[in-house]
Order: structure tokens, then sequence, then C-alpha cells
């Protein structure tokens, strides 16, 4: 017998369709960008992005908790497209492609933007122009081509001037906020291969170095490998150290760069501690050359002074463009200083940018597992304010006043 129902009900199966998925997210500024985006993903059959407000919460908190694999960013609301991008750049995974979305017509903010990484739209874009950019995106990803594959960390080492000026205590201590505040994924490299206080700065009481054999330096070394190698502290910081019973220092030093430079690719920043005294020539030119910023961390004596002033003309002769921010940091009580900071400014010729005035309990705060940056002490204070100076923002009034109370009262 003819079954009508069966038929009908075998046509309607056979015409579900399904929807193209790209894992994406719209962080709009405009109802215009979301009506237009909505109806473009939609038309085309392509499953549409989820949409939150542009905020830097918001940024945070999803791309941490979904594995996004396109972030639209819209721009149109903004004074400088070029200078929110840099604003923002360490909350947005290397792993996602970023498409930014904006209104300012000029071949600067292209290729200001292609050499952060991110592509660029120039708004107002039709649909199937935005489709087919989109597309084109995903296609780069599943080939690993185009913009983003080469996204990577940026570098700050943090050279200690001398040895015990607290260079170890701020890199964990700026570790620690960009990850747990700043919602930026770290990577810390110990460049202390024979021991060291990292461990005590991190509050890891169970902390190991990570053994490396001698047949470590010519095996193949990928992301896995370097991987295995690191110790994680929580799943947005992590610290690569090692040592070696075989190996001797050059050789260790060779290894951590090395893996370092595989696992760029999977971190906002990349923090060295370069804490030892024993620094080289040849060290200072690697970080002049592989470094985004260089950290100067000094204590007010002359000796330092005097050290940070040759390690400043170094990299000027070695062209350097890292840029290169001074912390004098009072590890001592103030009367005991044998310099002020008005003679450490006259004899650098330059200014002082991050003062952390000294705190005689640090020690035991740390010991009690405490992280500096959040207790809103001066310290605290000075610690956030280099922080920031890091990501690029602007230093608030309230920073201004405090390194100027701060120059009144060392002088």
């Amino acid at each position: 017998m003819f079954d009508l129902v069966d038929i009908l009900k075998t046509k309607v199966e056979e015409k579900v369709v399904v929807q193209e998925q790209i894992t994406s997210v719209l962080f709009h500024q405009t109802q215009e960008c979301i009506d237009l985006v909505e109806e473009a993903f939609r038309f085309e059959g392509i499953v549409p992005p989820s949409m939150l407000n542009n905020s830097d919460e918001n940024i945070k908190q999803h791309v941490r908790e979904v594995n996004v694999e396109i972030a639209i960013v819209e721009l149109n609301v903004t004074e400088s497209v070029t200078e929110d991008m840099k604003r923002i750049s360490h909350l947005l995974p290397n792993s996602a492609s970023v498409i930014v979305v904006g209104s300012e017509d000029a071949i600067s903010t292209i290729r200001n933007l292609k050499e952060m990484g991110f592509y660029y739209v120039f708004w107002p874009i039709s649909k199937p122009e935005l489709i087919d950019f989109v597309r084109n995106v995903d296609s780069n990803r599943k080939k690993n081509s185009g913009l983003g594959k080469d996204r990577t960390a940026k570098r700050v080492a943090v050279w200690g001037t001398k040895g015990g000026v607290g260079a170890t205590m701020l890199t964990a201590e700026i570790a620690y906020e960009l990850s747990a505040k700043k919602k930026s994924t770290c990577l810390i490299v110990d460049h202390d291969f024979r021991g060291g206080n990292l461990d005590i700065f991190l509050g890891e009481k169970q902390f190991q170095k990570k053994a490396v054999a001698p047949g470590a330096l010519t095996s193949d070394l990928d992301v896995s490998y370097a991987s295995s190698m690191l110790k994680k502290i929580n799943s947005m910081l992590a610290v690569l150290a090692v040592e070696s019973e075989d190996l001797n220092e050059l050789e260790l030093k060779e290894y951590a760069r090395a893996m370092s430079k595989q696992l760029a690719g999977q971190y906002n920043f990349i923090l060295e501690d370069l804490s030892r005294s024993s620094n080289t020539k040849t060290d200072l030119k690697y970080i002049a050359e592989n470094n985004d910023i260089i950290t100067l961390v000094l204590e007010p004596t002359i000796s330092s002074v005097r050290e940070t002033k040759r390690v400043l003309a170094s990299l000027e002769y070695l062209n350097s463009r890292a840029r290169c921010i001074v912390v004098v940091n009072y590890t001592m009580v103030e009367k005991s200083a044998t310099i002020s900071l008005d003679e450490i400014k006259q004899f650098l010729g330059r200014n002082v940018d991050v003062v952390c005035p000294n705190e005689i309990q640090v020690g035991k705060m740390v010991l009690e597992g405490k992280h500096i940056y959040q207790l809103g002490l001066p310290i605290s204070q000075s610690l956030n304010r280099l922080t920031s100076m890091l990501l690029g923002e602007n230093a608030s009034n309230t920073d201004a006043s405090l390194l100027k109370k701060l120059f009144k009262r060392f002088k």
C-alpha cells in the first residue's frame, strides 16, 4: 500500500542540514556589527560566533574558558586601533586567529596589526566579503599558514645588575600578577642552573628542577618534549628550570634557550630570570637581540648603579630595540642607601621608571605564601606599576604621584 506518511518523513530527514562549524567569538562595540556578523554567518550556514561586549573582563574570561579558533574584535569606537590592540593583545591566546574590525583606513594600521600577528578588516564590509575573509583565515589555520602562525610570546628579561638586588622576587611577582590578575599565560625561564630561590618566591615547597641528560642537546626538541620539561604552577603559569650533573652552564643555557624558543607560541609572556651576578657579555648580547623588554634591577649603591650604566651603554652599542625599564629596589632601609634617587638619575642620564620602597616584612610574607603584588603595600603599588608598564598601559595619575613622593622621600 502506498504510504505517504513514510515518504514525507524520509524526505524531511534527508533535508537536515549540518551547519559548518568554526568556533568563534565576536567582541562587539556596536549593534550594526552584531547584526552584520550574525546575518552573514547564518546565511552561509556557519554556526554564528558567541556575542560578547568588547571589554577586557569579557575577553579575559571567555578566551580562557572556551577553545576559540577565531576571535573577531570590533574597534569601530576607539581613538586608536593599534593602541587598543597593543593593550589587549596579552589577553588573547596565541592559538586563536584574531580578526580586527575597524574604521581606520590607514596603511600604518594594517602594517602595525600585521606585525602583531592580527588580521585587519576595514569597516564597513559586506556580508560576502566578511564570510570570504573568515573562511580564508580558517583555511590558513588548517594549513598552519598566514597571520597568527608566528604570534609568539612577549619576551621580558629581568636582569639583576648584581646578586641580591631582588630580580628573582620581581620575576615571580610579575608572573603571578600577569597570570592571576591580567589573565595572561606566562612562562618563567630560570637561568640559575645550580640553585637559586625561585621556588621560594613562587611558594612551591616540593619544587624540583628537571634533570637534563647529555644526549638531550642532540635530540629533536619539539613542543611536546619542551612541554614535558616544565613545572606547572597553575593553568596560566609554568616554569622551565633545569639542572645537570654532566652538562656545564653554557650547555644548559643553550638548552634553556632552545626550549623557550619552542614554547614561545604557547604563552603570552616569557619572563627570563637573570638574577645572578655572573651574567656575561654574551648573555647581554643574547637578550639585547631576543627580548622585547629588558627590566634592569638595581639597588641604591654605587656598585649597582655603575653596573647599570655599563649595561645601558652596552645595550645602546648593540643597537638593542628592546624597551628598557629601570627599577630601583630598596633592599636595605632608606638611610643605608649610599646614593640618592636624584644622583642615580643624574649618573644614568635617564629617569628611573619604578621605585620599590623597602619593606622589612617581605621575607616573612613570602615564606607565609603571600604574594606581595596583591597586599596593597607601597611596594605592592610599585609592582603593580611595573606590570602595567610591561603591558604598555599608561601610568595613572596615582602612579605618577606615588613616584614623585618616593623621589622626594629618598632624596
